[in-house]
């Protein structure tokens, strides 16, 4: 039995028609995919944030709340970088001051260690932010079972795929 032919270069979705690769088309579309995607949730995050209250944070500062409210623990700079997968130790310590400046971010010192954690202020601001995701995100999803057994997967099919991009990264670094 033959494999069904791919889909000829030209009618695929991709941002980058030279990097398309007769080996994996589908790595392409699944690249435009991601920026598009990527591009979405990041304007979703930012205005939802704005929504709750805190206006003039880009994406990564929301991100940056919601990660140092997690699990109501304290969290060093280093723990925020290696959880959201950051290199640049700056981009994330300059978040945090934007945060402590706007007092949804506290710090704490002991000994040579800082830590972070969201004041009440903060909790508030992610509470009102996670009211508004359910009105206008989660209600969307109408409670369609299999489109959250989809999610789910595509979830761990990004997980999967993290560790294979960051793999390459690691060894483009080396050439």
């Amino acid at each position: 039995m033959s494999k069904a032919p791919r889909s000829t270069k030209s009618s695929r979705i991709v941002s980058s028609a030279h990097l398309v690769s007769p080996q994996s088309a589908e790595l392409s579309e699944f690249e435009f995919g991601l920026i598009v995607a990527g591009n979405a949730f990041h304007r979703w995050i930012a205005h939802c944030m704005s929504a709750a209250g805190l206006k003039d944070l880009t994406p990564l500062d929301v991100l940056v709340l919601h990660h140092v409210t997690h699990r109501a623990r304290d969290k060093r700079l280093a723990d925020i970088c290696f959880i959201m997968n950051v290199e640049d130790t700056h981009l994330i310590n300059y978040a945090l001051k934007k945060l402590l400046n706007l007092g949804v971010v506290a710090s704490s010192k002991s000994g040579k260690e800082v830590t972070y954690a969201a004041t009440d202020l903060g909790h508030r601001y992610v509470e009102r932010y996670r009211e508004i995701r359910e009105s206008c995100l989660i209600n969307a999803l109408n409670a369609d079972d299999a489109l959250n057994r989809d999610i789910g997967e595509l979830a761990r099919l990004l997980r999967v795929l993290s560790g294979m991009y960051d793999q390459a990264a690691r060894a483009a670094a080396s050439l």
